[in-house]
């Protein structure tokens, strides 16, 4: 008789498959540099990512996602959840780990979800609206800015319910009880002082898992003169009484609703169960709250006290977040000390400014004693080439030296790649110098030489791309204004993010329309809806002072009247369609209609939903074109509104080829040029300095936003509570240190050239400038890292007479 079959013994077939998936695996695992590869050979629990700029975190996540998911055969109830901070830059990586599956490991593309951090948490809150506390479908998101409804009225309601407070505030310093000065110092602290202070401290406790009563108790272990955390307690319970009462929520609760969702053990073993570990990226810029949400989905549920399976990637070089969110870059670097410890660079000993770069031989797995890595760093990184990679660890390395060790950033160094790297064109050949450093005699100067660059460069090389930060919106619209002669003499395409991309941009338009309909004989409404109308090309550009002097005139013109051009016949017979569809239709259909009459495109036309949506919900009840006006003013005034997008590429626009892009420090993260180009370099702006508006300095010598702030941080940092100007100088090196962080950033922007300056002269402040030339300009120092640059790197700066003509 033969032997039985052993049916607990793989078949040749599932042998099969077992060695194609780990050729596959090896395959991906290949693509992978040191530091990549420690995710891609990830076998469970903990591991902190400590990358430098250009490194590769989304691509080595991506790749060890799909790693994970073949390894452990993830499917749909089993899955890898993915984390990330954009809807865009989740749309990225989830596109990625699909291809890598397909293509790679011939794996189908499940097993794993990709979401954002709010994105998560409303799926969770969704799921379980009798545990969350939300009413999704009646409840109104929100993100109230200091000049919102919500905020001004919780001010209000503390200002009556706390008449010796208000008294004290309002008696500051050196009040002589002068009637004029009185009325003056209500309206600053109504309009200005405690709006910010409401608007600082809420966002500030929520993110960071504080209540009300929270900021209570800290209150009692501090005691100066005016008692801000005290006011700042009773200004936050204001805040959830007011959005309570209107079904109100921001970003902020849905994160509280999820973890309110997973304090029941039930439904928390349930998540837990459904994810078998959680990647995330650009972890820099989560908040406490946040990670305590991740920390909760990553835990075993059976076997709570084991460790997390949770990979966090991040660089807390690039957390330039901190000073308007609770997103403190301390909270990533205590994880990787948790994780492993610091690791210790050495120098290369080649003088004062030498640059700190750990030695090669020096680098050791950093484990917790098992034997297992649990902190990696990717230090390699092959955006850049060597000029500008020299330049950012001089900046890392002389801003810790300058202004105190950990104060700015985390020491790692960026290292170019090896030379058998798979990365096209790692480490670019330089463009010209690499790195190069003018010194204009003014903003004007400046413009002018950037231009010239600009064409020289664009012109050489059409299929690259070029790109100008600035520090705010107002500069990138004067670089705008003088260079917009690039696309009709050079064909080279300016686009102006700030312009280009506002938030309010769609409720912005509908409203007025919507007024225009509403008053069609208003002058003003008239010439706001023309303004739309030309701006979105639907009629001709024309003198629109002259169609809305006599709007009845414009629109029906009698028989007297003097006979109108083409042009003003097309634009009055749209006018007049636009009236006519305001009489055949409900209002509430109106914000559709207009949509498609200002042929929104796909990602606008999903926004234009959103946005409708929120106002029938805060019209609910009395619906009417003075309701909904109402709803959409307070938005467009006082609310970033955001978009929604479609586009699983959305950032490419921002990327063209011969295109010059004017765009924010801020948001170029995470994008990179060619050439880029840094101007406006000031010491006033980078680092700058906190400053207490003039018309709130009857208060001292501080603003009360700021200091509530520290105090707050402070405690969830386990610091004693600074008094008031100990935590007005804390801010200060909590902006110094963001500044520079931003200035990293933007440097590591560029591929092949770095373009950096500082004018001698500028305006005293970009928000009051103009543009024009008769605009008083005032003498201004380099941000203080410039002198050190040109030092260091005396072939990086340009003569003028080299350049100008």
């Amino acid at each position: 008789m033969s032997d039985d079959l052993d049916t607990n013994q793989p078949n040749s077939l599932e042998i099969t498959l077992s060695t194609l998936r780990e050729e596959g695996i090896q395959r991906l695992r290949n693509k992978l540099r040191r530091g990549q590869q420690d995710m891609a050979d990830w076998r469970g629990g903990k591991l902190a990512v400590s990358a430098v700029p250009g490194a590769g975190k989304s691509t080595g996540m991506a790749i060890a996602a799909a790693i994970a998911i073949a390894r452990y055969q993830l499917y749909s109830k089993r899955q890898l959840a993915v984390v990330t901070f954009t809807r865009s830059a989740a749309a990225s990586i989830r596109g990625k780990i699909r291809k890598y599956l397909k293509d790679d490991l011939s794996l189908p593309q499940t097993g794993f979800l990709v979401y954002t951090l709010h994105g998560l948490a409303l799926n969770i809150a969704g799921r379980h609206g009798d545990l969350s506390g939300l009413n999704l479908g009646t409840s109104t998101l929100v993100t109230p800015s200091p000049s919102h409804k919500i905020i001004r009225t919780c001010v209000e309601q503390w200002i009556v319910k706390n008449p010796r407070r208000y008294s004290i505030l309002l008696e500051g310093n050196a009040f002589d009880g002068e009637e004029t000065e009185r009325l003056r110092r209500q309206s600053v602290l109504r309009t200005e002082v405690l709006p910010n202070l409401a608007y600082t401290v809420i966002h500030e406790a929520k993110s960071s898992g504080l209540l009300p009563e929270d900021l209570w108790r800290l209150s009692e272990q501090i005691n100066d003169g005016y008692d801000i955390l005290a006011i700042a307690a009773g200004l936050y319970e204001q805040y959830q009484i007011v959005t309570r009462s209107q079904n109100f929520i921001d970003y902020d609760d849905m994160i509280l609703a999820a973890l309110r969702v997973l304090e029941n053990d039930t439904v928390r073993q349930q998540w837990q169960k459904q994810f078998f570990a959680v990647f995330e990226d650009e972890a820099q810029d989560s908040t406490p709250l946040q990670f305590h949400l991740l920390e909760t989905l990553a835990t075993d549920a059976e076997n709570p006290n084991a460790p997390l399976n949770l990979i966090r990637v991040g660089d807390p070089n690039q957390a330039i977040n901190s000073t308007f969110t609770p997103a403190d870059p301390i909270y990533f670097n205590w994880f990787c000390e948790e994780c492993g410890g610091a690791e210790a660079p050495t120098t290369n000993n080649e003088g004062d400014d030498a640059v700190a770069i750990k030695d090669e031989g020096a680098e050791a797995p950093t484990t917790n004693g098992d034997g297992v890595r649990r902190l990696a760093t990717m230090d390699r990184a092959g955006r850049s080439t060597k000029s500008i990679i020299d330049a950012a660890n001089f900046v890392l390395d002389w801003v810790n030296r300058t202004y105190g060790e950990s104060v700015a950033f985390r020491r790692q160094f960026i290292r170019p790649v090896d030379s058998n790297d798979p990365q096209v064109d790692a480490n670019p050949q330089p463009t010209g110098r690499g790195l190069e450093i003018y010194h204009p005699k003014d903003i004007y100067q400046t413009v002018e030489l950037m231009g010239e660059r600009v064409i020289e460069l664009l012109t050489e090389n059409p299929d690259r791309s070029a790109a100008v930060l600035v520090r705010e919106n107002r500069q990138g619209t004067f670089i705008a204004q003088k260079l917009e002669f690039l696309k009709r003499q050079y064909g080279i395409t300016v686009y102006d993010v700030g312009s280009s991309d506002r938030h309010s941009h769609i409720p912005g338009e509908i409203m007025a329309l919507l007024q225009f309909l509403d008053r069609p004989h208003s002058p003003d409404y008239l010439k706001t809806a023309l303004e739309v109308l030309v701006k979105r090309q639907l009629i001709p550009t024309q003198d629109l002072n002259a169609l809305a002097t006599y709007p009845e005139q414009f629109l029906y013109p009698g028989p007297l009247d003097p006979p109108q051009t083409p042009y003003v016949r097309q634009a009055a017979q749209y006018c007049r369609s636009l009236l006519k569809a305001r009489i055949e239709l409900p209002h509430y259909h109106l914000i559709s209609f207009l949509a498609l009459t200002l042929k929104y495109d796909q990602s606008e036309l999903a926004t234009v939903d959103k946005l409708g949506e929120r106002v029938a919900k805060q019209t609910l009840g009395n619906m009417s074109m003075n309701s909904t006006i109402s709803v959409l003013q307070e938005i467009v005034s006082s609310e970033r509104f955001e978009p929604v997008e479609t586009d699983e590429d959305a950032d490419s626009r921002y990327l063209r080829k011969n295109q010059l892009t004017i765009i924010t420090m801020h948001k170029a993260k995470g994008l990179d040029w060619d050439y880029v180009f840094l101007p406006f370099l000031h010491e006033d702006t980078i680092p700058g300095n906190p400053w207490v508006p003039t018309a709130a300095q009857f208060l001292g010598d501080f603003t009360l936003a700021e200091v509530a702030r520290a105090q707050i941080r402070a405690s969830l940092h386990k610091q004693p509570l600074p008094m008031a100007m100990e935590a007005w100088e804390q801010a200060a090196q909590l902006k110094t240190a963001e500044e520079f962080r931003l200035l990293y950033v933007a440097m590591t922007r560029g591929k092949r050239l770095l373009w950096m300056s500082a004018a001698e002269r500028g305006p005293f402040r970009w928000n009051t400038f103009t543009g024009k030339e008769s605009d008083n300009l005032q003498v201004k120092k380099p941000c203080p890292i410039l002198p050190a640059l040109k030092s260091r790197f005396p072939e990086a700066v340009v003569a003028l007479s080299a350049v100008l003509h």
